[in-house]
């Protein structure tokens, strides 16, 4: 069994909520931020509470399975991770997937001033922590440039 570490990562971002919230979830602007997991990486699905989504890597297309445990617009995002889908085929029931699954990210959104905390939270195994610790610092840092950009726009 894979013991879990809690990672979090915060970015202070000089754009208002609505702005960070509108560029995290949208599928043009996540493929711009999601990149520092993997290039081209994209989701499938809905942000809506209860709603399943895929977090996919071209040009497999393999990834993650997840549903969104909770959805507070403006406020807070939770991404419950059920397994992977590898060659199109999802894995929610393994020995593999069961050691890890399920797990949380997620997105706390905390108006400061006039900007953005970005607050993220997960657990992750592991054998992926050391990978997780070299690439999450670089997702808000890019959704922090592409917010700031926005807004100044």
């Amino acid at each position: 069994m894979s013991t879990v570490k809690h990672l979090e990562f915060s970015a202070t971002i000089h754009a208002p909520v609505p702005t960070v919230w509108r560029l995290m979830i949208g599928p043009e602007s996540y493929k711009r931020w999601a990149c520092a997991f993997a290039e081209g990486t994209y989701f499938e699905g809905s942000w809506g509470q209860g709603a399943k989504i895929w977090f996919l890597s071209p040009p497999s297309g393999d990834g993650m399975v997840a549903e969104i445990a909770q959805n507070r617009e403006g406020e807070f995002i939770s991404i419950r991770h059920l397994g992977v889908k590898s060659h199109g085929v999802e894995d929610t029931t393994s020995e593999a997937v069961r050691a890890w699954a399920p797990m949380h990210e997620n997105y706390s959104f905390i108006s400061v001033g006039d900007g953005t905390k970005l607050l993220v939270e997960l657990d992750a195994p592991d054998e992926w922590a050391s990978y997780m610790n070299e690439a999450w610092p670089r997702a808000p840092a890019l959704l922090k440039r592409m917010s700031e950009a926005d807004s100044a726009a």
